[in-house]
């Protein structure tokens, strides 16, 4: 029963709306995923105080999640591949749900930061498989529906995160952000059992790059570790400099490693691509630019006096206008636009949302909302068409390396979005951090600027 995946009863397979039911259920684990995503921001002044630390070493509560995401994703989704979806999926549940109780209850900042490495261990498990379960559940003809509802469900995680996460710490307390997992974990593991459908076909890969697996998770930890010291950590001068010599190294290290192993993490000659190359790097500087804010914001109106309650709703308008965009542009836009022409248009209304904010000044709320709005909605046109760009670029036979690509690039550009926004208020202030925001935006355009001329 624990290492074998158990077929759903009869009674729900042969049911006509089956599929429905199994999609349905993956939902949950995308609106975890993402609300988790976003909620944790909220907590940054509750656990400084609690704990008497630094804005620098709460930040690690999101980089340690971040780091051992990006680490897990690709080795989790080749082992899911061969031993079943359905089963990696479930157990992904149990460990992050186990690992949520554990963060509430956590003594000190030290073991939350381990609860939430675990924790992310169990997203990976659940992140890895999602698409691939929908896509096996759902019939041909209703792919996109189906993959469109899981978009629905992570946007609408992302939406809620900020509110929900500021009303439960300014009622309940920062440990209940992590208690709310909880029951939605049970749930989900239940309704998974009994509605999620076993894996059919099994894909069995030789041989994995453990080494640059290793070599690519030092050279992340060991960098935003040495952006973190220099944000505030009682770490002396020269440690910081060794960090970031390590990172240079390893990232060396894993590049040459790329290029020689027989079962690459990376596919070399995909990055050679300029598709895929600039479209990796607008994608990593669209997801700094997305959750850049979810720090900056709370900081800014908590300093000035509003609650995290009223810095969770105003955030709201960041992520709304994101899934306005991504799932209404194709209703408003011309059909056949280029993807390449909606990421230059997304990637300029980013630079102009941010542009506003940096002049007007991040404090009032009626200039932060609706410019978090516009760079919503900025950020929901580019990124969804700068995603496609990549994956028509790709081969067929190499998508799901492909997908790999795209979601280190977004935990990448997640983690570089705490990491930095954090450095720029110790070193400068929030005006500082928007300029930060504005150089990610600039590049994000560049990158879609310097993409291939054709392409749809």
């Amino acid at each position: 029963m624990l290492t074998r995946e158990r077929p759903r009863p009869a009674r729900i397979r042969e049911r006509p709306g089956a599929w429905w039911l199994a999609v349905a259920t993956v939902c949950f684990g995308a609106f975890m995923g993402q609300l988790d995503a976003s909620i944790v921001t909220l907590t940054y002044r509750s656990l400084g105080s609690d704990f008497h630390t630094s804005p620098a070493a709460v930040e690690w509560v999101s980089l340690a999640y971040l780091i051992t995401l990006v680490a897990l994703l690709v080795p989790v989704g080749r082992l899911a591949d061969a031993h079943g979806r359905k089963l990696f999926y479930l157990y992904g549940f149990v460990v992050f749900t186990a690992a949520s109780a554990a963060c509430g209850l956590a003594p000190s900042l030290a073991a939350l930061v381990v609860f939430r490495v675990v924790q992310a261990a169990g997203a990976a498990m659940m992140q890895a498989n999602s698409v691939a379960l929908v896509a096996t559940s759902a019939p041909r003809d209703r792919m996109r529906t189906a993959l469109g509802v899981q978009a629905a469900a992570q946007a609408l995680g992302l939406a809620l995160g900020p509110t929900v996460g500021g009303a439960l710490v300014s009622t309940l307390g920062w440990r209940w952000v992590f208690g709310i997992n909880v029951p939605i974990g049970a749930v989900a593991l239940v309704a998974g059992h009994y509605l999620l459908p076993r894996t059919r076909t099994r894909n069995r890969v030789p041989g994995f790059d453990w080494p640059g697996l290793a070599l690519l998770a030092l050279a992340t930890t060991a960098g935003l570790l040495g952006v973190s010291a220099a944000s505030g950590l009682r770490v002396p001068g020269w440690a910081v400099g060794a960090l970031f010599a390590v990172a240079v190294a390893a990232g060396w290290g894993f590049a040459v490693r790329q290029g020689r192993a027989a079962a690459p993490l990376l596919d070399l000659a995909l990055l050679r691509l300029r598709a895929v190359s600039t479209g990796l790097a607008g994608a990593l500087f669209g997801y700094l630019v997305l959750f850049g804010p979810l720090v900056l914001v709370p900081v800014v109106l908590t300093a000035a006096g509003r609650s995290e309650l009223t810095a969770g709703v105003v955030l709201t308008a960041l992520p709304a206008g994101f899934a306005l965009a991504a799932t209404g542009a194709d209703r408003v836009l011309p059909r056949g636009l280029p993807d390449r022409t909606r990421c230059l248009l997304g990637a300029g209304v980013c630079v102009a949302a941010l542009g506003w904010l940096a002049v007007a000044g991040p404090a009032g709320l009626g200039t932060l909302t609706p410019a978090l709005a516009v760079l919503g909605l900025g950020l929901g046109l580019f990124t969804p068409a700068n995603n496609t760009l990549i994956m028509s670029a790709i081969p067929a036979g190499s998508s799901g390396t492909g997908g790999g690509l795209v979601n280190m690039a977004r935990g990448l550009g997640t983690a570089l979005g705490v990491a930095l926004v954090t450095l720029a208020l110790h070193l400068t202030s929030a005006t500082g951090a928007l300029v930060v925001l504005l150089a990610a935006g600039g590049a994000a355009l560049a990158a879609a600027a310097l993409g291939p001329r054709s392409g749809h």
